[in-house]
């Protein structure tokens, strides 16, 4: 495993992360068994940045890592999350991330980890409601207290990440992006590279249909990508024939389609760990084989060109969920 340091901090993070959200949170049917051992497997393959959030399964994510992560502590980064307020069926029904809210947060996420200290704190989103520089300010708060040693922000802008900064260093941004996925070229990631910012890319493989494997046909009516536009039949045949060409040309490279998707995230910046989710190992082993794939200015063209000859990939979210995207 190659490995990447995370913003201004000196600490070394596995090029690729894992999200452990699909273990047991929005995606197929929960797998225990298979996800403590892709968890085991992750410590082996010098996978050490592991990413979840107090949301996930109303909490249950963070008890499960912790299975694995406490005998493994010393081995391992840990990233969690909050904000999202969960309803009694335990999704989310309004974001908080209110400074009284916070303290009440960060230490269940404490006890249900079964850690001392979190390694990276995330606002989950920005809070229309809370001043950016008063959220810092108490996630600062926290980092004195021992509680949290690194912050991080998810799905904010350049200006809110500007503003975050002068308050305290953030570590990390964590944003969407993906080959479908590319908002954050135009004004999050320089703004990263100027601030010293990690940006931590979630979905790098778009949830699936960059792999060439979804089947989007085959979906649980549970599964949280039922309800988000560019998996609906308007896009299929466009999305199909995409991944099958990224597929095609992995092939020359001897690699798979999410592996050419993992290598082009990396090659975007030295500053970005992309954080793909699975609970198998063998998704696993593939993804982390994917820090070993050098692009070309070539190969990067070549998927450029890809890109544009199939450009109605649909949109990653409905308006409803852009409300909680900080734009």
């Amino acid at each position: 495993m190659n490995y990447r340091t995370l913003g201004t901090t000196g600490i070394q993070l596995s090029a690729i992360g894992l999200g452990c959200m699909g273990m047991n949170h929005a995606y197929g049917v929960p797998d225990e068994p298979e996800s403590l051992a892709t968890l085991h497997e992750a410590i082996e393959l010098g996978i050490n940045f592991w990413d979840t959030a107090d949301i996930y399964a109303n909490g249950r994510n963070e008890e499960l890592v912790s299975k694995v992560l406490v005998p493994h502590r010393q081995q391992l980064f840990i990233a969690t999350k909050f904000g999202f307020r969960p309803a009694a069926d335990g999704k989310p029904a309004y974001f908080d991330a209110s400074p009284a809210y916070m303290e009440t947060a960060v230490e269940a996420s404490l006890r249900r980890l079964g850690v001392e200290v979190i390694d990276l704190y995330y606002a989950h989103r920005i809070d229309p409601k809370v001043p950016v520089e008063e959220m810092v300010g108490a996630m600062a708060g926290l980092v004195k207290k021992g509680k949290v040693r690194f912050l991080g922000l998810s799905e904010a802008s350049a200006a809110t990440l500007r503003k975050a900064c002068g308050v305290h260093p953030i570590s990390a941004l964590q944003s969407e992006y993906s080959l479908l996925t590319r908002d954050v070229e135009k004004e999050i990631l320089p703004a990263c590279s100027e601030l010293g910012v990690t940006l931590v890319p979630f979905s790098p493989l778009a949830r699936g249909l960059t792999t060439n494997t979804l089947q989007l046909e085959t979906l649980a009516p549970t599964d949280f990508r039922k309800g988000l536009p560019r998996y609906q039949e308007a896009h299929r045949d466009n999305n199909t024939r995409l991944a099958a060409a990224l597929a095609e040309l992995a092939a020359e490279k001897k690699a798979t389609a999410a592996q050419l998707s993992l290598a082009w995230l990396l090659a975007k910046g030295k500053n970005i760990i992309p954080i793909p989710g699975t609970k198998k190992r063998k998704y696993l082993r593939e993804n982390a084989a994917a820090a070993e794939l050098v692009l070309t200015a070539s190969d990067m063209n070549a998927i450029d060109s890809l890109l544009a000859k199939y450009p109605d990939t649909g949109d990653r979210y409905t308006p409803e969920h852009w409300k909680l995207v900080d734009r």
